[in-house]
């Protein structure tokens, strides 16, 4: 039900440096020509990786950090030589990445960009250092797109196969499109000071359940279940007029699937208690279980394969990147995606004049 939270949370937690890792003095651990990349930056990516992987695999996370972390310093490496790429093709990313503000904006239910700047500043995150990670990210998908994605074909032959041999693995399973009114108790309990007597507590978890009555009522009037949304929803969904997604079975708390899976589309639920709050819920759309036409899947499919030949393709391009590119590994840390055919920058002033020197020559035809 928070899942636009998780969006600029996850942004901020890419940039956001530990209060300790600010008081140590910066180590450098790799150099890309004229870029660094120093142990903070490896060890936020860490984190971030760490954050990602709890929100994707719960208890299982831990298993999955050291097949994944070997690979963090490649990445950091990866993404440098992208956007550097992106420089020399004159992809700036500067409209793409005002639309994409004002979605994270929108996404948070805020009202304006002053809002979202402090939002990340209230994190303790430079607005500007938190511009700079979206903008790489948008320079690095157009780099993809433009260099690599580009120049993959798919025929439909290869989908058609594709969907002969995966019919019953594209097959959709049950699920319902939810929106939900919050009347939150955690924000009531927050407002509250650190000395709030239980009796404090439970009058505004009353008060929170008087909320939500009171819009059941309205919704038994005929009020519009987004208006009421936007207007009463203590959640982050409030500006989507309660949107909340698709959800399989086994995906919610079964004292929420209970209420809502037999539901059509159109009914509402009864005022829900949960950790968070009473909560209403919508069956916007209940879709059966059923598999897919070769052109309904065909999007489905495409991209599958798309993706498929994208890693490898991509893989190689990064490869060449590095190959034109001057890199130094501080010794003890190691780039899972070095090229054997890598040179090292030699950081002397003599031989970084004669190299200049020897270009100038060249150019002018001496040799």
């Amino acid at each position: 039900m928070n899942r636009f939270k998780i969006l600029l949370a996850s942004a901020i937690l890419a940039i956001s440096a530990s209060a300790s890792a600010q008081t140590v003095i910066e180590d450098i651990v790799a150099r890309i020509n004229d870029q660094i990349i120093t142990r903070s930056d490896l060890q936020r990516s860490r984190e971030q990786l760490q954050q990602e992987l709890k929100q994707q695999f719960g208890a299982e996370a831990d298993k999955k950090l050291p097949g994944r972390e070997k690979d963090v310093l490649r990445d950091l490496i990866d993404q440098q030589l992208l956007v550097s790429r992106g420089k020399d093709l004159g992809i700036t990313g500067d409209t793409e990445l005002i639309k994409r503000l004002d979605e994270i904006r929108k996404q948070l239910g805020l009202e304006k960009m002053e809002d979202l700047e402090q939002a990340a500043q209230a994190q303790g995150v430079s607005y500007e250092d938190f511009k700079k990670t979206q903008r790489d990210g948008i320079i690095t998908q157009q780099v993809i797109g433009q260099e690599v994605g580009h120049k993959i074909q798919i025929p439909p032959s290869e989908v058609h196969d594709y969907y002969l041999a995966h019919k019953q693995d594209l097959a959709q399973p049950e699920q319902v499109h939810l929106a939900e009114i919050l009347a939150s108790t955690d924000k009531a309990s927050a407002q509250l000071s650190p000395t709030a007597l239980p009796q404090d507590q439970s009058n505004m978890a009353a008060s929170a359940e008087a909320k939500a009555a009171q819009v059941k009522a309205q919704l038994a009037s005929g009020a519009k279940f987004e208006d009421l949304a936007k207007k009463f929803s203590d959640d982050s969904t409030a500006a989507q007029g309660g949107e909340l997604g698709y959800f399989k079975k086994g995906m919610l708390a079964n004292e929420i699937e209970d209420k809502i899976w037999n539901l059509k589309a159109g009914e509402v639920t009864d005022v829900i208690r949960t950790k968070q709050g009473f909560i209403i819920l919508k069956v916007l759309e209940h879709t059966p279980s059923s598999i897919p036409t070769e052109k309904e899947a065909e999007n489905q499919i495409y991209e599958t394969l798309y993706l498929k030949k994208l890693q490898p393709a991509l893989r190689a391009y990064l490869t060449k990147l590095r190959e034109d590119a001057y890199i130094d590994i501080k010794q003890g840390f190691v780039d899972t995606g070095a090229s054997p055919n890598q040179t090292k920058p030699i950081y002397t002033t003599v031989a970084s004049s004669e190299g200049k020197k020897l270009k100038r020559k060249k150019k002018l035809g001496v040799f």
